[in-house]
């Protein structure tokens, strides 16, 4: 059983952390170093803006420096992008990276590439779980899902929007299992997939645990298949694809970087900082309250590998999609 207190909190936790960060007040920096610009490519109070905004809380003190975000909206992380490239390599200005503009990437529609930037830290990893209708469903367990796909059994999945991570966890999940594209049915959001899985519209849900919590919770949608490393607490019977045999990580993943051109020392300091500030229980609080675990922080350099998996592997895919040229 999932574990109500976690899933309790998610919605309410999130909404206090938010106020939070509105109105939190930087310190004074008595040495009067520039403002770090912390670009995102969402509006004031999107999932990136106040991960950055979380991360940006203990990290003034951490660096010494004080932080303001710059928000720049369009083209999926493209005005995001392209304005960070405008920005002088000197380490006082960072990215908050998310899988959606390493699909912006992937699609040639920016002129940042992976070598531009230079890793600092990962913040958030949610990752994709494969969900069923526990009622509904003729698959109970992981490995009944896994034989029933192997075998060729028709199934609709859902996910957020096409051309999205949901829509590519997807194919390359039938692509694994040596199928070709099952039927997908896109929606506005996580949670009105989940609604439609209850109803029994798709037979299988891309979803990240804090989008059908409630479900999960009632006993309508049953987890089967994490596509992340490691197992997760609140949902035991749910296994790793990793576990299965299947050699398939994909999340919904936010980080930062700076430019790769900037000083080593400071690279390694803004990581230090960083690092540093995401250990604290504010952060770790915001990450309990969004569903996640302290496993999502990570260092530069396995948040580096996975930024470059994600561009090297979503190119191919789109493209075998049909979705780019």
């Amino acid at each position: 059983m999932i574990n109500k207190k976690t899933l309790l909190s998610i919605g309410s936790g999130l909404t206090i952390l938010t106020g939070l960060v509105a109105f939190t007040t930087a310190p004074s920096f008595a040495d009067k170093k520039p403002a770090i610009e912390v670009v995102t490519h969402a509006g004031a109070g999107g999932g990136t803006d106040v991960n950055s905004r979380m991360m940006m809380l203990r990290s003034r003190r951490t660096l010494k420096q004080d932080m303001v975000v710059v928000n720049k909206r369009g083209g999926g992380g493209a005005a995001a992008m392209n304005y960070f490239m405008t920005r002088p390599a000197d380490g006082n200005t960072i990215l908050t990276f998310t899988v959606g503009h390493a699909i912006t990437m992937a699609m040639g529609k920016t002129k940042l590439k992976v070598s531009d930037m230079a890793p600092i830290a990962r913040g958030t990893n949610d990752p994709q779980i494969l969900m069923v209708n526990c009622k509904k469903s003729p698959y109970k367990t992981p490995e009944d899902f896994v034989a029933g796909m192997k075998k060729g059994d028709k199934m609709t999945f859902g996910g957020t929007h096409t051309g999205t991570i949901d829509h590519i966890t997807v194919y390359l999940w039938a692509k694994k299992l040596g199928q070709k594209m099952p039927k997908y049915i896109p929606f506005k959001g996580g949670a009105e997939l989940a609604t439609r899985l209850v109803a029994g519209e798709v037979d299988v849900g891309t979803l990240n645990l804090s989008e059908a919590a409630a479900p999960v919770e009632a006993g309508d949608v049953c987890p089967l298949v994490i596509l992340g490393e490691n197992a997760m607490a609140p949902i035991p019977k749910a296994k790793t694809a990793k576990s299965l045999g299947i050699d398939l990580v994909l999340s919904t993943t936010r980080g930062f970087v700076t430019h790769a051109g900037v000083d080593k020392a400071r690279v390694a300091a803004l990581e230090k900082g960083i690092a540093k500030a995401m250990k604290h229980s504010m952060y770790q609080a915001y990450l309990a309250n969004s569903g996640l675990d302290n496993t999502s922080p990570q260092p530069s350099g396995p948040w580096g590998k996975q930024i470059a998996f994600m561009v090297g592997e979503f190119g191919p895919a789109l493209k075998e999609m049909g979705l780019m040229k």
